[in-house]
């Protein structure tokens, strides 16, 4: 017994004093174990589990995130309600992956100076997310954030949104060749609660079409700011989706 154990410590001391040898046998133990965790990605569609109810950005919602990222909204904001007991009572339901899958690139954040937004739609009214965009201490009077009031002042121009629709849908997101080819007149039909939307509403299931800047008169980038906030979180099911149960 005692020569095995010195025989034993003998060759693992060898192995250490030999830097090739200990390197050959590193690489080896990585590349096992990297085989182990990547090789089975091989053989599945998708690591991420669809969810009824997850869609592509309409135009105007995504022209809002666009706004939302130009502006380092996601510096303070995160959207990513992690699965702990203090967050899902405070923020909602959990986020699920799916809740992300066409978000290039995601908001998850990594840091809250103000609330996490991935369950901020439908909780306020437009006219609460104007003032608190306009005058934030208005609406929150301990805020620290920034007014962004020039934001209503800005139109949004169509003209690009069937670019960048058809440089998403290379990289994944399934927007069809019809909603492409109407993605500037989408953008600004979802903030006239007076053009017919039926084939608008067809393609983005869910989509609000309304007024959300308060000014009729034409599509700013409030409107799409807003109409970003407020869908966040409003797609999904979470009591038909939740893949195991809320956390007690």
């Amino acid at each position: 017994m005692t020569s095995t154990t010195k025989t034993g410590a003998f060759s693992h001391k060898n192995l250490e004093r030999n830097v090739s040898l200990l390197g050959l046998c590193a690489l080896g133990a990585v590349a096992i174990g990297g085989i182990v965790e990547i090789a089975p990605l091989f053989w599945i569609d998708s690591t991420v589990e669809k969810v009824e109810g997850v869609r592509p950005y309409t135009p105007l919602e995504l022209t809002g995130r666009n706004i939302y990222i130009r502006e380092g909204c996601y510096v303070c904001h995160s959207q990513m309600v992690r699965p702990f007991r203090d967050e899902v009572e405070r923020y909602g339901p959990y986020s699920l992956a799916a809740e992300s899958m066409y978000d290039h690139p995601f908001q998850w954040g990594s840091k809250r100076t103000g609330p996490d937004l991935a369950r901020v739609g439908g909780r306020y009214s437009d006219e609460w997310h104007r003032a608190h965009l306009k005058d934030p201490r208005s609406v929150v009077p301990e805020s620290i954030m920034p007014p962004y009031a020039f934001l209503a002042e800005r139109p949004v121009r169509a003209g690009q949104m069937s670019g960048h629709l058809t440089a998403l849908s290379r990289v994944g997101v399934p927007y069809s060749k019809e909603a492409i080819k109407e993605a500037d007149t989408d953008l600004m039909a979802q903030a006239d609660p007076n053009t017919d939307v039926a084939a608008f509403q067809a393609r983005y299931p869910k989509a609000q079409v309304r007024d959300y800047d308060g000014n009729p008169a034409k599509v700013t980038e409030m409107d799409a700011v807003v109409a970003y906030l407020q869908m966040l979180g409003t797609l999904v099911d979470h009591q038909k989706a939740k893949p195991f149960e809320q956390p007690r």
